[in-house]
Order: C-alpha cells, then sequence, then structure tokens
C-alpha cells in the first residue's frame, strides 16, 4: 500500500477513534458526578467520572509526580511517534493490521492528550461486569486499543487454528 493510502487510513482511523474518546469524555465529565458509579443493565455496566493517574488498572498510581511525567508522557509520546513513524513509513502492512496499529495508535493519542491538558490524568468512566468479577475503569481509547490489539493477534491464531485442523 503506498504512502498517501496509509496516511489516509491513519487519519481517518484516528479522527474517528479521538474524536469519539474525546466527545465522550466530555460528556462524561459535564453530566457524571466524580467517583459516584450508576449501575445498568442489572449492574452489567457501572458508568461514573474518575481521573486515572496511572495505567491501565490504576498501575503506577503510586509512582511519584516525576517518574509518573517521565514514563506517562515523555516514554509514552515517545512511544507514539515512534509507531506513528512505523505506520506510515512500512508498506508492507496489509489493511488490516494498519487499522489495527492505527487504533492502538489513536487510542495511545487521546489518552496521551488527557495526561497533557489534565495535569497528568486520564478521563474513565466506564465499568463492566457481573457481581464481584468487573474489568478496571476506562474509556473508548481504552477499547479501541484493546481492539486494535486483539485485530493484530487473532490472524496469527486462525492461521494455527487452520493448520492444526489439516
Amino acid at each position: 500500500m503506498d504512502i498517501c493510502k496509509r496516511i489516509q487510513v491513519v487519519f481517518l482511523v484516528s479522527l474517528s477513534c479521538i474524536g469519539l474518546d474525546q466527545a465522550t469524555k466530555v460528556l462524561a465529565s459535564q453530566e457524571l458526578s466524580k467517583n459516584v458509579m450508576i449501575s445498568y443493565f442489572s449492574d452489567l455496566l457501572r458508568v461514573g467520572y474518575t481521573e486515572n493517574i496511572g495505567a491501565f488498572l490504576g498501575l503506577g498510581n503510586t509512582l511519584s509526580d516525576e517518574y509518573r511525567f517521565g514514563f506517562f508522557v515523555i516514554a509514552v509520546g515517545t512511544f507514539l511517534l515512534g509507531l506513528l513513524a512505523y505506520i506510515v513509513t512500512s508498506s508492507k502492512q496489509n489493511l488490516s493490521s494498519l487499522i489495527a496499529l492505527s487504533m492502538v495508535f489513536s487510542g495511545g493519542s487521546s489518552n496521551f492528550y488527557d495526561r497533557v491538558t489534565n495535569n497528568g490524568a486520564v478521563i474513565d468512566f466506564l465499568n463492566v461486569g457481573i457481581g464481584s468479577v468487573r474489568t478496571g475503569v476506562f474509556n473508548v481509547a481504552d477499547v479501541a486499543i484493546m481492539i486494535g490489539v486483539l485485530m493484530l493477534l487473532l490472524p496469527h491464531n486462525s492461521l494455527k487454528i487452520q493448520r492444526a485442523s489439516l
């Protein structure tokens, strides 16, 4: 795939993912009470505004401000720039892997934007589960990252399954 088409795909995926994530975060910050979860669908879904200064599932919450800045802003920002450079310059990707990597980039970029503009915190507002078995609180950017990672992993698993059945 040529570079113009790759840039178009990255732009469209990023516009969609970042736009949806930031719009839902604005809505959450305007409409939801801080640290109060509201239950829906027999407690399958909980919605409530929280600010996460750590990473996935709150990892890194206890780090000092300097270490959090170094890791979540400098290191993650560097990773995102490298990922974008790879996405745009690597012509050997198929459309599926390009979309998957663009989703990881978009989700990471949207959360990175939160950290830079919200004193190092990311806005989270969704939680799913049954009874005491629940996810951490997450956002739409986290969903984009997870879908992107799954898209990258699934083709390898389906090839192994097909080969095993032959």
